[in-house]
């Protein structure tokens, strides 16, 4: 990987977390990026498109010849594939054949997009169940496993991120907020607990440095995250920020889900994933899992050693939203508290792709 300029082929690109990370990999000019997409036309691919040093093939990842494609004549490879598409089962074999394939097609390196096992670092305690997650981190350790007989072929690491802190101000998501008599408030059932919520920009820089340093990442499982922030801490820094009023309030499960997501509570847990398959996992399910997690502090990174990857990191709560506001301002969507106004929130605006897809049968 030491050549001026490598190729990177990534899987997951156009989603909220690979937009950043094409930014950093193009950057200046040391990597070039081919990325899948399904459609080189949509906003998200066009916007990557100007980027420069960028280059788009349209197919599924779910299909072994566009995977052989995208993959030949690159030396690197970035696979994150959404769960919310695929659904657990679909995810794992797609992700195993990707990472089978792309030693075939001669990578040199390969990064896979994780999230935490959550039900194995719980002790296998089906209450911390979260499919999303532990579909990703079976793969992510049986990509290390590989790795130990393969990795004189093909070199891998893992970059384990979490939920955005993007996601606690957008709509669509499982933390957004509501304005309540003027009152930014967040009701979810976090008790005490605190999220490790990751900075999007900053998991281009993290990325990157995975790329960047080979011969000390290759083995690696990078977990990152900003903090583990409460949403008492998370309210104090927005009002602290915007001056308007913000609070959170612990919510019990059961009404969480007669909230905003009650309506989706029974659907499956992935657009494309088999509603009558007894694998499958409700959005409830799943989300229940997700909250317990962060609940009861099962999830816990080593940030001594973010420091020393990456001292510019964002650290606080308070950091992400006064940087946030002020882009904001900058790019012409206003400050924070505009953009959490109910009306000012369209598809357009949420976060997460799988928000603005809501589309069925395409992989």
């Amino acid at each position: 990987m030491s050549h001026p300029t490598s190729k990177i082929f990534m899987i997951g690109a156009t989603g909220a977390q690979g937009l950043p990370v094409a930014r950093a990999l193009v950057a200046d000019g040391k990597y070039s990026v081919r990325f899948l997409t399904r459609d080189a036309t949509s906003a998200r691919a066009e916007s990557l498109l100007e980027l420069g040093n960028v280059s788009a093939l349209e197919g599924t990842f779910a299909d072994e010849t566009v995977l052989r494609e995208g993959f030949r004549g690159c030396d690197g490879a970035f696979v994150n594939i959404d769960g919310f598409n695929t659904g657990e089962k679909t995810e794992m074999y797609w992700a195993m054949r990707a990472y089978e394939i792309a030693i075939e097609e001669g990578i040199k390196f390969f990064v896979y997009g994780n999230l935490d096992y959550g039900l194995k670092k719980a002790g296998y305690d089906s209450k911390y169940r979260v499919g999303h997650y532990d579909g990703k981190g079976r793969i992510a350790e049986w990509i290390l496993l590989q790795n130990q007989a393969n990795s004189a072929r093909m070199g891998a690491a893992i970059f384990t991120s979490g939920p955005y802190i993007e996601m606690a101000i957008s709509p669509l998501t499982p933390m957004a907020p509501s304005v309540e008599d003027g009152v930014v408030t967040w009701r979810v059932p976090l008790g005490d607990g605190a999220v490790p919520h990751v900075s999007l920009e900053d998991c281009g820089y993290y990325v990157r440095w995975l790329f960047d340093n080979t011969d000390r990442s290759n083995g690696m499982d990078l977990e990152v995250a900003i903090d583990h922030i409460s949403y008492r801490e998370l309210a104090r820094a927005f009002e602290t920020v915007t001056g308007h009023p913000a609070r959170y309030v612990d919510t019990a499960m059961d009404a969480y889900w007669q909230g905003p997501l009650g309506g989706v509570a029974d659907s499956p847990a992935g657009y494309n994933a088999d509603p009558n398959d007894p694998s499958t996992m409700t959005f409830r399910q799943n989300f229940t899992g997700f909250w317990q997690l962060w609940k009861d502090g099962i999830v816990k990174r080593n940030y001594a050693l973010l420091d020393e990857i990456h001292p510019n990191r964002i650290r606080t709560a308070e950091q992400w939203f006064r940087r946030e506001d002020e882009l904001g301002r900058a790019a012409g969507k206003g400050g924070l508290w505009e953009r959490v106004q109910p009306e000012n929130w369209s598809l357009e605006s949420a976060v997460l792709k799988s928000s603005q897809d809501l589309r069925v049968g395409k992989l």
